[in-house]
């Protein structure tokens, strides 16, 4: 089995037509991670390759769930709010502590959420339909063991469930629904169209390339982000500010990773709006956040964009026009 496994995205999309083919999960709101368990132990990789099994220590529970087995499991890192709905925003104090100590892993708990089996004791499954491996992942009977979950797929055939799980995810404010078809395999690395995103709101990777200074109670801090993305030909433009969805707690902490960060000239290729780059602080182009937004207007920026949290399983030079194409289509 090679090691590790890239795991395999999902296009953005509607739901299928022909649902009777489809199974429908929940849109887990959290970090993905491709989990390895053998003789040896656990080994768990994140989307770029690196290993995170000492930053979410309750993987290791999957030791014990699975005795005698070999195994390869893909599914995603979830912290949950009070309310049980999936907070990026909590996950982002685990996300970035390579060694969380007990204290932070008791306050900030998190759960493996499982969807697919890659691997099962001498048989590489990628080439197995999702329904088959899905079955074969439900005979391991390693759901509700501790921190690891199995969810059950709806059969995306049943129209009535179909319409009350996308109105339930709307209601609680959840990202949305992936659609996977059920004769569909598993292609490592590979961004597919038979795994679509049905999503309620949009969202995509930005740049980050320097912050506003704030004002008010922000004064001396961050008060905005400035945000960009690569083109075809590799260079970086000017997609908007974002100015909300911050917590108080987390400014402080981006302050504290922004600033061994500074640059004295705009990492941009083309000159940015004077309003945007008076007193601007730029910064070298090497984190990547998400934000969520409404929509983008013609020449490319992101409307009422709000901040949900950093990402260190992207590469910046994966932030690219192209990709949010695929991802916003």
């Amino acid at each position: 089995m090679p090691w590790p496994v890239e795991p395999m995205t999902a296009a953005t999309g509607d739901l299928p037509g022909d649902g009777a083919r489809w199974g429908l999960e929940l849109k887990w709101d959290g970090v993905r991670a491709v989990a390895q368990v053998s003789a040896d132990g656990l080994r768990a990789a994140g989307r770029r390759g690196g290993d995170v099994a000492s930053r979410y220590p309750e993987l290791s529970a999957l030791v014990d769930l699975l005795p005698g087995h070999d195994a390869v499991l893909d599914g995603e890192v979830v912290a949950f709010d009070r309310r049980g709905r999936p907070s990026f925003e909590r996950l982002q104090r685990r996300m970035h502590v390579a060694h969380p100590d007990p204290r932070l892993v008791r306050d900030v708990p998190v759960r493996y959420v499982v969807f697919d089996l890659l691997y099962l004791d001498g048989y590489i499954l990628f080439d197995t339909p999702y329904a088959d491996r899905r079955a074969l992942l439900s005979g391991l009977d390693i759901a509700g063991g501790g921190p690891v979950e199995v969810p059950p797929y709806l059969d995306g055939g049943d129209a009535e469930q179909v319409a009350e799980l996308l109105a339930f995810t709307r209601e609680q404010h959840l990202e949305g629904l992936l659609a996977k078809r059920l004769d569909s395999p598993y292609r490592p690395g590979r961004r597919v169209d038979y795994w679509r995103k049905v999503k309620n709101f949009l969202t995509r990777e930005v740049v980050v390339c320097g912050w506003k200074p704030g004002k008010g109670r922000r004064e001396g801090g961050v008060g905005s982000l400035l945000l960009g993305e690569y083109d075809g030909k590799g260079r970086l433009g000017f997609v908007g500010h974002v100015g909300t969805g911050f917590s108080d707690r987390f400014l402080d902490e981006l302050y504290e990773i922004l600033w061994p960060l500074r640059r004295p000239t705009s990492p941009y290729d083309d000159p940015v709006p004077r309003e945007f780059a008076r007193d601007a602080q730029w910064v070298e182009p090497n984190l990547v956040g998400e934000v969520a937004y409404s929509a983008r207007t013609r020449d490319g920026r992101l409307r009422f964009p709000s901040w949900r949290g950093l990402r260190d399983d992207k590469d910046p030079r994966e932030v690219t026009s192209e990709q949010g194409a695929v991802s916003e289509q």
